[in-house]
């Protein structure tokens, strides 16, 4: 069939552009291939299932299956069982790719939203949803498998002794109602952090649209469905099944790739708001956050005219590696201590530098005109 061929391969080819663009996207968050996440694999492993599907579903288009039209009068021989039995084979591997990669999808996004709420209330929420999701799977796979034909190779037997072995209508409204509602669960889970966060309406916007593209993705599992239940013997549910996987690839790849499109394009942070500024000569200051992975704690250091004070000590060569300078990016300070970037508190700190010089005769022991040193350190500011 040229229409669907022709529209399933460019859904392909702009879901492989976009996981493309995620990959080297996160190369450059976390500094190496070697660093990739666990959601980064199974989005590879979501793509090798869609390539799969979508090379079934060209082939499903144009063979017929165990689903016999009864206005189909073509005469059941040796050579027309046989491609029909080849057929039905065909769509149980579309169907099971189907959902491998919509659940795999789910996966993905859930293990982004688990360390997105690392320490919020939301992930619980994370939790529970992703509970709902394996169990999910889990029974709808039993069901597909175990108890809805029996046994298993009626699925491809001509004709079937049961019409679950053909339409599997048992099959595709447990699929729509976990995968729908599941899908919902999953959307609505970052809302309220959107929400409440400090971000301008317009970016807010733009991150609700991506995200409001999972709708298309359900939109289009409903009708895949419909159309499976009021034209089973027609083409058009083949066309949302691939309107499905891709949108739910696109969009679940889509917000990872704004790293590569902020170093491309020279853009600041997403959620950058003010610049930082030094005075008082060659000032510069380093952090470490306390995070878990972090054996030294946090520590603030400051040098002021060149010296160091660091407990009396020498400066190290780690040492110097933490000194950040105030324009470093989030990708450079993700690269060195390989984790994500989160401010808990904002704090101002001013240093002032004073050299008071004394009167003839104002110091004991000292000498008229003798000049003594010394520093003034005023922190002022309060937490945010």
């Amino acid at each position: 069939m040229l229409a669907l061929l022709t529209e399933s391969w460019t859904w392909y080819a702009v879901t492989w552009l976009v996981v493309i663009a995620r990959v080297f996207s996160r190369k450059l968050l976390v500094g190496s291939f070697k660093q990739m996440q666990v959601e980064d694999i199974l989005m590879l492993i979501a793509m090798l299932a869609d390539t799969v599907l979508v090379v079934a579903m060209n082939i499903v288009a144009d063979t017929s299956s165990n689903l016999i039209d009864p206005a189909d009068t073509t005469v059941l021989d040796a050579a027309n069982v046989a491609l029909r039995e080849y057929g039905s084979k065909v769509v149980l591997v579309v169907e099971q790719m189907q959902c491998l990669t919509i659940w795999l999808v789910k996966a993905c996004l859930l293990l982004m939203y688990s360390r997105l709420t690392m320490n919020l209330k939301q992930r619980v929420a994370v939790k529970v949803v992703a509970i709902y999701a394996v169990v999910g799977f889990v029974v709808m796979e039993i069901l597909y498998l175990a108890v809805w034909c029996r046994p298993f190779n009626q699925y491809w037997a001509i004709p079937p002794n049961n019409v679950q072995c053909s339409a599997a209508t048992n099959h595709l409204i447990t699929n729509l109602v976990l995968n729908i509602s599941s899908d919902i669960m999953i959307m609505l889970i970052p809302m309220p952090i959107l929400l409440q966060s400090s971000l301008p309406l317009k970016k807010k916007l733009i991150l609700s649209a991506i995200f409001l593209l999972g709708c298309f993705t359900i939109f289009s599992a409903l009708l895949s469905k419909y159309y499976s239940f009021t034209e089973p013997f027609g083409s058009s549910w083949t066309f949302w099944y691939i309107r499905e996987s891709s949108t739910a690839l696109i969009t679940a790849n889509l917000p990872a790739t704004w790293t590569l499109i902020r170093h491309h394009f020279h853009l600041s942070s997403f959620n950058h708001k003010s610049s930082a500024r030094t005075t008082g000569g060659n000032l510069s200051s380093g952090f470490r956050a306390g995070y878990p992975n972090n054996r030294h704690g946090s520590r603030l250091h400051s040098t002021a005219g060149g010296g160091t004070r660091n407990g009396g000590g020498s400066r190290s060569a780690d040492e110097d590696a933490l000194e950040l300078g105030t324009t470093d990016s989030q990708e450079r300070i993700n690269k060195t201590y390989m984790m994500p970037l989160q401010i808990y508190k904002q704090q101002e700190v001013q240093v002032e530098v004073q050299i008071s010089f004394l009167a003839d005769g104002g110091s004991k022991g000292g000498s008229p005109g003798r000049a003594r040193d010394g520093v003034t350190t005023t922190i002022a500011g309060g937490g945010r």
